[in-house]
């Protein structure tokens, strides 16, 4: 048993509001047999999409092999929430890599989302983007500290888009309970993830990207050119870029020792009939729990509702009633309120929370770990990494700088370690 088949059926999405509102491709192929390509990707999420994109685009052949079908992981069954910045405050990431390089992740960070704006509108892909990504503090005595950090962005990183909320302004744009007060980001927003994954799918078909789904790659033999072995094909390529993030497998150990696969769900409630009585404007939220709570609506006014995390292999056998509880605690009213879709997905994520970025030899590159803030950084990632293949590395050597330590014992002790800790984080969430 393993992540790509715990779960799920081969070659099928799973039975996500996502997929039930989208238009798929038709399946490719599997890979078979001795092929060969200027680049090979690996794994058709955000990261590998845009890297094949981009590549196109200066014309390189490019080969994308995905073990199960285009968007099927974590891109496809994400919350769908996009905003600038790391997955940490600038003020933490100023302490760990200084100043300068800190603004230089922050300006990567703000391009991500004008890339995948761009991206959309350009190949239409028919994400939906809504504005307003809001900050809930769960505890009053966050407050200040958040306000404190609005200050901070606005001065020294001259961005206006960021400003502070009260608790009667949360209130009124949240209509929770459960929170003190926070920020709104007016520079992010939300998207359906999918369908943004399988328009960046057709763009790159009608740049000559050629895809093979449900071809696992078992290992990737460096060398010049270096090797994609699955188990009916060999890929020989200039250059491998892996986007594997929480998929990432057996298939590299050097990676697998710094990004580790964890469970996230999500439901998707009927249509409210008044959706403005729990969210206003519909911007999407994400609060300051350490195990996150993160909603918006859909465009059909369902609530889209994600929380709970899980660490083994095996999803739970009733995700609605794992998510329920948390929604229900953040709003009452929707306590008795239909759920229609309950998923869950995989991601990966690293210690320290903010991307693994390596260059593993001269032409096999890895980009994962984005840590449930991939949906903006994982598709600029793709941007970053084509630009490093064809000889402009400075963002990537950025992002390659950032220390991304080893989970304590390395893949092999990583998980029952991560679960100690996150039950003592869920219990100080809880008091």
């Amino acid at each position: 048993m393993d992540v790509l088949t715990a779960n799920d059926r081969p070659g099928e999405y799973p039975a996500s509001y996502y997929a039930a509102t989208s238009e798929p491709l038709a399946p490719f192929p599997s890979a078979q047999g001795d092929l060969t390509a200027d680049v090979c990707v690996i794994g058709a999420g955000f990261m590998g999409l845009s890297t094949a994109l981009h590549l196109a685009k200066r014309g390189y052949q490019v080969t994308v092999i995905e073990a199960q079908r285009i968007g099927f992981g974590a891109s496809g069954r994400n919350g769908g929430q996009v905003s600038g910045g790391q997955r940490i405050h600038q003020d933490e990431l100023e302490k760990l890599v200084g100043r300068d390089m800190a603004r230089q992740l922050w300006d990567i960070s703000q391009e991500s989302v004008r890339v995948l704006r761009d991206l959309d509108a350009e190949y239409d892909c028919g994400a939906g983007w809504v504005d307003g990504v809001i900050e809930a503090d769960h505890r009053a005595r966050f407050v200040a500290d958040t306000h404190a950090y609005v200050d901070k962005i606005n001065a020294e990183y001259g961005y206006d888009k960021l400003r502070k909320l009260d608790r009667d302004e949360l209130y009124d744009l949240c209509r929770s309970p459960a929170y003190h007060g926070g920020a709104i980001d007016m520079g992010g927003g939300h998207i359906h993830p999918l369908r943004f994954a399988l328009g960046l799918a057709r763009a790159c078909v009608d740049l000559g990207v050629t895809f093979y789904e449900q071809s696992r790659v078992s290992y990737v033999e460096e060398g010049d050119p270096a090797i994609v072995h699955t188990d009916a094909a060999k890929i020989r390529a200039k250059f491998v870029v892996m986007g594997c993030n929480g998929y990432l497998g057996k298939m590299q150990s050097q990676v697998a020792a710094r990004v580790m696969p964890i469970n996230n769900f999500i439901i998707a409630t009927e249509p409210l009939d008044d959706p403005d009585a729990v969210l206003k404007n519909n911007h999407c939220v994400a609060d300051s729990k350490y195990v996150i709570n993160y909603f918006r609506l859909s465009d059909d006014n369902r609530m889209l509702f994600g929380g709970g995390e899980s660490y083994g292999y095996k999803f739970p056998a009733d995700i609605a009633s794992t998510v329920r509880q948390p929604m229900s605690q953040i709003f009452p009213q929707l306590a008795d309120a239909r759920i229609d879709y309950a998923w869950g997905g995989t991601l990966g994520i690293t210690m320290n929370r903010l991307p693994h970025v390596e260059r593993l030899s001269g032409n096999v590159l890895s980009l994962s770990g984005f840590s449930g803030h991939g949906v903006a950084l994982a598709t600029m990632s793709g941007k970053v990494a084509a630009a490093a293949i064809a000889g402009q590395a400075e963002q990537f050597d950025v992002m390659a700088q950032v220390p991304t330590p080893q989970f304590p014992g390395g893949a092999s002790l990583r998980k029952p370690l991560l679960v100690l800790g996150m039950v003592w984080f869920g219990l100080m969430d809880k008091l």
